[in-house]
């Protein structure tokens, strides 16, 4: 599997953002698609994640603020990032959740930077 994350980059407290992922390498509509994020010194947490026929799941601090969508011909999952605050400051990964606890299936991609700063 090939992944690419993308679209990260310093926004200031309450401005927006969107995460592409391209994921490459395997069937694609066998995968519910998620994104993780991982501050710095934290463990990697599950942000969203959405099914093959687009039904969406997000945690709850990403709940009303972010929004997942799946293009599943250009087997692409954007997240878009609203009303950022600085606690949203992290690497993004995208990735497929297994089973709950919903750990990540394959190796972490390169992952895209999100800074939330004034």
């Amino acid at each position: 599997v090939r992944i690419v994350e993308s679209g990260g980059g310093l926004v200031q407290p309450g401005g927006s953002l969107r995460l592409s992922c391209k994921v490459s390498g395997i069937n694609f509509g066998d995968y519910a698609i998620g994104w993780y994020r991982q501050a710095s010194g934290k463990e990697h947490e599950l942000v969203a994640y959405v099914n093959y026929g687009g039904l969406a799941t997000y945690e709850d601090f990403a709940q009303g603020r972010f929004a997942i969508f799946r293009d599943n011909e250009e087997k692409t999952v954007d997240l878009q990032l609203n009303a950022l605050q600085p606690g949203d400051t992290a690497v993004y990964y995208c990735n497929a959740p297994g089973p709950v606890p919903h750990g990540p299936v394959w190796h972490w991609g390169q992952g895209t930077q999100v800074t939330v700063s004034s």
